[in-house]
C-alpha cells in the first residue's frame, strides 16, 4: 500500500524507499519543542476563530436585518467553512502533541480529516466566489438585487458540493494504520498507481493555483474599471478603499498559501523521481511544513473577520455595539 500520512494537512509519502532514514539525526528535542509549539498555535488560531466567526455572524445577521447583500451571503457561508474548521483544531493538537500518534478512533478520524480538508477546499471556494462577485457588484450593469440574491444561494449550494465532490478522495481513502508500533491517522492508497501525487496536484489546482488566477484576475479587471472610471469626491475615496483591500486580499491569500502549495509540490516532484527524497526534504517536511499549515489554516480562520474590519460600515456597527455596552459601575 502506499501511506499518506496526513495531519491537518501535512504530507509524507511512507512507501518511498530511496532514502534512509538512519542517516539523519533529527534532534528530538527541537521536534518535541515544535510540536508543542504547533500545538498551542493551533489552540490559538481555534480560540481566535471562534469568536471571530462567532462575531461575524453576530454582524451579518445585524446587517442582513437591514440591508440584504451577496457578499455579505458569501461572507457568512465562508465563516461557516471556518467555524467548522476550527472545531477541528483540538483533535489535531492533540494529535501533534503527542508525535502524531491517534488517539481518537479510525471513525473520528475519518470525520476529522474529512471536515478539515472540506472546509479548506470550501473557503477557497467561497474566497473566489466573493472576487468574483466583487468585480461585478462594481462593474456590471445588474440592478436586479433579488435575481442576483437567489442566484447567488444556488452558487452557494453548487460549491458546498463541489467542496464535498473535491473531498471524496480523503473520505474513502482515510483510517487510522498502525505505522512502527503507533496509531497514526492517514491517507492510505492502493499500490500500482501515482494515487499520492494525483491526490497533491488536485489540492495544488484545485485549492491554489486556478483560485488564485480568477481572484487575480477579476481583482486587475476591478481596478483597471475603478481607473479607468472617472471619479470624484466619495467615489475617488471609495475607489481608494477597494484599491487598498483588493492589495490586503490577495497578498494574504498568497502568501498564507504559497509556502504550504510549493512544499507540497516538492512532495509531487519526489513522488515523480524528478528530484530525490534527502535529507533537506525530510527536514524541511519535519520543521518547515508544519509551520506552513498553520500559516495556511491561521488565513483560512481569520478570513470573514478580515473581510469585516476592511469595510467602513461594518466597522462603524461594531464600534456602535462597543460603545452601547453598559459600562461597570
Amino acid at each position: 500500500m502506499d501511506h499518506l500520512f496526513n495531519h491537518s494537512g501535512v504530507a509524507w509519502n511512507l512507501s518511498n524507499e530511496s532514502f534512509s532514514f538512519d542517516d539523519i539525526d533529527d534532534g528530538a528535542d527541537g521536534s518535541f519543542i515544535l510540536r508543542i509549539l504547533i500545538s498551542v498555535v493551533y489552540s490559538i488560531v481555534c480560540a481566535v476563530g471562534l469568536v471571530g466567526n462567532l462575531l461575524v455572524f453576530f454582524l451579518m445577521r445585524l446587517r442582513q436585518g437591514r440591508k440584504r447583500s451577496t457578499i455579505n451571503i458569501f461572507i457568512i457561508n465562508l465563516a461557516v467553512t471556518d467555524f467548522q474548521f476550527v472545531l477541528t483544531l483540538p483533535f489535531w493538537a492533540v494529535d501533534t502533541a503527542l508525535d502524531f500518534s491517534w488517539p481518537f478512533g479510525d471513525a473520528m478520524c475519518k470525520i476529522i480529516l474529512s471536515v478539515t480538508v472540506m472546509n479548506m477546499y470550501a473557503s477557497v471556494f467561497f474566497l473566489t466566489a466573493m472576487s468574483v462577485t466583487r468585480y461585478l457588484s462594481v462593474a456590471s450593469a445588474l440592478k436586479k438585487k433579488s435575481c442576483r440574491s437567489r442566484c447567488v444561494k444556488w452558487v452557494c449550494a453548487v460549491l458546498w458540493v463541489a467542496a464535498t465532490v473535491a473531498t471524496a478522495p480523503t473520505a474513502f481513502f482515510s483510517t487510522v494504520t498502525v505505522v512502527a508500533g503507533e496509531k497514526l491517522c492517514l491517507l492510505k492508497f492502493p499500490e500500482g498507481y501515482d494515487w499520492l501525487a494525483i491526490y497533491h496536484i488536485q489540492k495544488i489546482l484545485v485549492a491554489f493555483i486556478i483560485p488564485m488566477l480568477v481572484v487575480s484576475v477579476n481583482y486587475l479587471l476591478l481596478l483597471r474599471f475603478l481607473r479607468l472610471k472617472s471619479m470624484s469626491g466619495s467615489n475617488s475615496r471609495r475607489r481608494s478603499r477597494v484599491t487598498k483591500s483588493v492589495a490586503i486580499v490577495v497578498l494574504s491569500f498568497f502568501f498564507c498559501w504559497m509556502p504550504n502549495q510549493a512544499i507540497t509540490f516538492w512532495g509531487v516532484l519526489v513522488k515523480f523521481n524528478a528530484v530525490n527524497w534527502d535529507k533537506s526534504y525530510y527536514m524541511v517536511h519535519t520543521y518547515v511544513f508544519p509551520v506552513t499549515v498553520c500559516l495556511a489554516h491561521a488565513n483560512s480562520c481569520l478570513n470573514p473577520v478580515l473581510y469585516c474590519l476592511m469595510r467602513p460600515e461594518i466597522r462603524k456597527m461594531l464600534s456602535g455595539l462597543l460603545w452601547r455596552a453598559p459600562a461597570p459601575s
